[in-house]
């Protein structure tokens, strides 16, 4: 039998999978409805390599769920796509079980993603996933969406490191476009974009990173006290931190909480305290840390 070869103009050969188009995508949907008793996965649609865990409920009500991503990481072509739409009354709480990793492209230079978007009406969601390591030459695109409708709140945040400087890979060429946009009803409240290349000056001056390797921004949006009234209270619990810089600011009720450093145990650390403060303030529930983070 005779096996099709894709040869190009130029007589190299491509195998089927590779080239400039590449693609291979995954997309997970999640619905989370209210029941009297708790709240309830409703509905799940799939494609490609991602998945989650059954339920949990440490808290009674709140459903945990597990993101889980069996390959491990994004290469070249890879697009994953997250949605999740909390109903009225629900509460998800949803995290993942190790880092996010984005490897360095082939030599297409074929670009790969993640698109996560939360749509919250008049409930509770919190997207609190481990951090994303982008590798030396990777060519990454990582979006969050959240629109907000009604009484909705939500918790999150994301944590980026460049490289793995600590272990001789530092993150020097290549590129990462990181977008985070929040709406209420319709009216943007944050939209920031973040364009890096591992040849730019904002790696290293001090407008940009400042040489810094990871760098975290937490969102807290709730019907509860106030933003603008645990700045002072989320300043005076965080102190300072050994390894980066941290700052807590609001606007347009959303309380910010940013790192940046050289360490993601101690970012994701902070913000974890920051949760523990703050989540009975907004959300009236005392911080419940999903078992997966102590495994």
């Amino acid at each position: 039998m005779n096996a099709t070869k894709d040869i190009t103009s130029t007589g190299s050969i491509n195998p089927p999978g590779y080239g400039p188009e590449r693609t291979w995508k995954a997309r997970i949907d999640l619905r989370f409805a209210a029941r009297p008793e708790k709240t309830v996965l409703k509905d799940i649609t799939f494609e490609g390599p991602l998945r989650i865990q059954r339920p949990f409920y440490p808290e009674k009500e709140p459903c945990h769920c597990y993101l889980l991503h069996p390959p491990g990481g994004l290469v070249s072509g890879d697009r994953l796509s997250i949605r999740t739409a909390v109903d009225p009354g629900a509460h998800a709480l949803l995290t993942t079980p190790s880092a996010g990793k984005v490897y360095g492209t082939d030599s297409h230079n074929v670009p790969q993603g993640q698109d996560v978007q939360l749509a919250v009406q008049d409930g509770v969601c919190e997207w609190l996933p481990m951090e994303t390591i982008v590798f030396d030459r990777a060519n990454a695109v990582l979006n969050t969406s959240i629109d907000l409708s009604g009484s909705a709140e939500c918790i999150g945040w994301d944590i980026l490191c460049l490289g793995r400087p600590e272990g001789g890979y530092p993150f020097v060429s290549g590129r990462v476009v990181q977008t985070l946009s929040i709406e209420r009803d319709g009216i943007p409240l944050v939209h920031e974009r973040l364009d890096i290349a591992g040849d730019s000056d904002l790696l290293t001056s001090p407008f940009g990173l400042g040489g810094c390797t990871v760098s975290g921004t937490m969102y807290l949006i709730g019907q509860g006290q106030s933003a603008e009234d645990l700045v002072d209270a989320v300043r005076g619990e965080i102190g300072q931190a050994e390894k980066g810089m941290l700052a807590v600011t609001a606007r347009l009720g959303v309380l910010l909480v940013r790192y940046l450093g050289d360490s993601a145990e101690e970012c994701r650390g902070v913000f974890e305290q920051v949760w523990g403060v703050v989540r009975p303030e907004l959300l009236g529930r005392g911080a419940c840390p999903p078992r997966i983070w102590f495994t």
